[in-house]
């Protein structure tokens, strides 16, 4: 497959968080956005989000039940 150059302008701190994420996965930076771009545009990302959302909307009672279980005081629940 032919690859084209592109160039684009981001932020240090954005810079640096694509390199070592690119860096974590073993991949190149282009690779690296190029994975990106793909998972983006054919939904995969959007899908996830969705996914984890319904999973924390489902089971929040849960969350906050141990939320709360670790804020209460030491000896509070005892009776």
């Amino acid at each position: 497959m032919v690859k084209t150059q592109l160039g684009a302008r981001v932020d240090q701190d954005v810079a640096e968080l694509a390199k070592q994420r690119a860096a974590d996965l073993g991949l190149s930076i282009g690779d690296y956005l190029a994975r990106l771009v793909q998972e983006d545009t054919s939904g995969l990302r959007a899908r996830s989000v969705d996914a984890a959302a319904r999973f924390l909307a489902e089971h929040q009672d849960i969350f906050d039940e141990a939320e709360d279980t670790q804020q209460a005081p030491r000896g509070a629940r005892a009776a």
